[in-house]
Formats: C-alpha cells, structure tokens, sequence
C-alpha cells in the first residue's frame, strides 16, 4: 500500500463496478478511507470487501444520486464515519445512445440528470465539508465525447461538456478555499458495461477489441489509467493544479 493519500477521506460515486471501482480501490490502496457509493448494495458491498481485504478502509453508502438530499447524505457519511472529507471523485454517469430526431424529455432527464446535475450537487455538499479541512480536491471525470460527440451520443456528449464547464468554474471560485478542481478525460475503456452496450448495438467482443487497431496509440484505456489519475489529482503534491484537464484517452479526445 502507497502512503500519498494516508489521513485523506474520500467519496467516489458510481463506484459499485466499472471505472468507479477502479477509482476507489487505487484511492484506498494510496491511503485514503474511501466511501463507495452506488444503487447497487450487493456489488458496492463486494466493492469494500475488496479493498478491506487488500488492507485498505471503506464504506458503502447506497445512494440514487437523483435526489439531492440523498447527495448531501453522501458527503455527510464521509464526515460522520471518517471524521472529515477531502477528495470527491464524481464519476457516475449513463450513456445511453439514441437517434438526435427520437430523444425525449424523459430521455434527456436520464442523462443530464446523472452526469450534471448530480455531480453539481455533491460538489454543493461537499465544499462546507472541505472548507472545514482547509481544502479539497474535486474531481470530475469526463470524456473525450465532450470535445464532439457521435450522433446517437449527442445528449451524452452535452452533458459532459456542461460537467467540462461545471469544473472549470468550481476551479476559479472555489480557488480561495483551496479546493481544487479537476477532470479527468476519459477515453475508450472496455469495462463490462461498454461490453454490454457494444453488445446491444450488434458488436460482439471479438469486433470490438480489433477497433482498437483504428485508435491513435493501437489501443484502448484502461480502469487504471483513470484510476492512477485521480490519486495524483487527489494526492498534495498537486496542491496548485486547478482547472485542469488531464487525458488519458492514449490520444482521443486531443484538442486546441
């Protein structure tokens, strides 16, 4: 276990499997005491199981981060298991796909309701918290479809672009508390969901590991190129880095 985030308590949301899981297991294996949240009690409790077991510390907290008292409960747990909160790492969200011409209220809701308007409110919960700490480290994890997005993903791709602007913000006006935000551009990471969704639109696992060959650096992302991120934006060292947007999309998602 690496000591970089010893004595720091963190929030990771949407961590029961996937990138989210990632993120914990790394945050807990620097150091920190990690609050694993999600809908899904069974797979966040085999989530904490985990990292106890590779001598960490965690809880889990399930939460439907569509409401947002359930938000601030959330950022509270941290402080009440934990006796404070450092690093939130907002990491839920959906990608559904769906024809721009075909997209409905209720479709939309989905997917701005989880990628934006959750994150804006754990960040809301969160800063008191961190305030009180005398600094914080947000962190945002984006996409590379912020920067142009694929047709069937055009309510995706908007709302990581309002959780690109939602950081760049928080950035400047949470600067004088020493709270930090960043994001984390993600690119093509084969977790089972993007299995599951490729799957859904007819491509099998065997296609769609060849498109790696059609990516700029051959091959695609991993949970923990997303994960070693966050525990260097999360970790003091980086205690100026503000604002910032740090891709590890192995060249998707490069822009001016």
């Amino acid at each position: 276990m690496s000591h970089r985030l010893v004595g720091k308590v963190a929030v990771v949301t949407g961590s029961t499997s996937g990138i989210g899981a990632g993120i914990a297991q790394a945050l807990a294996a620097a150091g920190a005491r990690v609050v694993v949240s999600g809908r899904r009690s069974q797979e966040g409790n085999a989530v904490v199981a985990a990292i106890r077991e590779a001598g960490g510390e965690a809880i889990f907290q399930q939460t439907d981060l569509r409401q947002p008292e359930e938000c601030r409960r959330l950022c509270l747990r941290a402080a009440e298991a934990f006796g404070g909160l450092d690093i939130l790492v907002n990491n839920a969200g959906v990608f559904p796909r769906m024809d721009f011409e075909e997209v409905t209220p209720e479709f939309w809701d989905q997917i701005l309701d989880i990628n934006v308007r959750a994150a804006f409110f754990c960040c809301q919960a969160a800063t008191p918290l961190m305030r009180q700490r005398g600094g914080g480290s947000i962190i945002n994890i984006g996409s590379v479809h912020a920067f142009g997005t694929r047709p069937r993903m055009l309510p995706y791709g908007i709302s990581k672009s309002a959780l690109y602007a939602l950081t760049m913000n928080l950035a400047r006006i949470l600067a004088p508390d020493h709270i930090r935000v960043n994001w984390v551009t993600v690119g093509w990471v084969l977790t089972e969901k993007e299995f599951e969704v490729q799957a859904g639109e007819g491509t099998d696992s065997e296609e769609l590991l060849k498109r790696a060959e059609t990516l700029p650096m051959g091959e695609f992302s991993t949970v923990e190129d997303v994960a070693q991120a966050c525990v260097y934006l999360a970790g003091d060292e980086t205690a100026h880095v503000t604002g910032s947007n740090l891709n590890t999309g192995a060249g998707l998602g490069v822009h001016f």
